[in-house]
């Protein structure tokens, strides 16, 4: 029998890619390290995992503590366990991705040490990241865009009551490319997740009705659903 003890232990830290839309961008939230290693520089929230909590349990721990949210949906993402990742020794970091509408995510200075400043950055302009931050971004990005054609999850991104129109432009900013109108309004609601609210949007052109999610979770509507024209 193998001896458990005499193996070393490596750490185990989880890291938060937490997407929304910001200004007609996609965009990801960074902090500032006020602390060694790469002192100075963006990172992604995360810490390392408590020895009595669980991997999911211990993002929300720390999506909480670093940005204040709660309620959001999150998914596991890939784990990174390059053996030079972390200066201090050696670090796997398990990956989450959460999704949010920026209204309600509203980042604060916990008043930790290694937290100077938050930053909603573009994905498209990322700044010089700490530890492999940037691939874990590039592969979380990959992995949003793969999702939006066979799930509604990008509609996580909105507020409670939204348009079509909202919709497709969330659509085309994520995919970077536009979209059929005609198309796209049937296929998003043949998914039949969304619900009219009987509340009309007032704009510079004609009204537009606003729309909800039905009761049931729509994050369940695993449905292949492809936006050609």
């Amino acid at each position: 029998m193998n001896d458990f003890k005499k193996y070393p232990k490596p750490s185990v830290a989880v890291d938060i890619v937490v997407f929304t839309i910001k200004d007609d961008d996609l965009k990801v939230l960074l902090i500032k390290r006020g602390l060694p290693p790469f002192k100075g520089r963006w990172a992604l929230p995360g810490g390392f995992v408590w020895i009595s909590e669980s991997l999911e349990e211990a993002a929300l721990r720390e999506l909480e503590e670093e940005t204040g949210v709660r309620d959001v949906y999150l998914e596991q993402l890939y784990t990174f366990g390059d053996t030079k990742r972390d200066p201090r020794g050696r670090v796997i970091s398990v990956a989450y991705y959460a999704l949010t509408d920026s209204t309600k995510i509203k980042p604060f200075l916990t008043g930790q040490e290694q937290i100077q400043k938050v930053l909603w950055a573009s994905v498209k302009k990322l700044p010089p990241l700490a530890f492999d931050h940037k691939d874990i971004i590039l592969y979380a990005l990959k992995r949003l865009e793969y999702k939006l054609e066979y799930t509604a999850v990008g509609l996580e991104l909105l507020p409670d009551r939204f348009t079509l129109t909202e919709i497709q432009k969330l659509y085309e900013t994520i995919l970077g490319e536009k979209l059929d109108k005609r198309n796209f309004r049937k296929k998003m609601l043949s998914l039949n997740i969304i619900e009219e609210t009987g509340i009309w949007k007032k704009g510079l052109h004609r009204p537009a009705m606003l729309y909800r999610f039905k009761k049931t979770n729509p994050l369940s509507a695993f449905k292949k659903i492809k936006f050609e024209g």
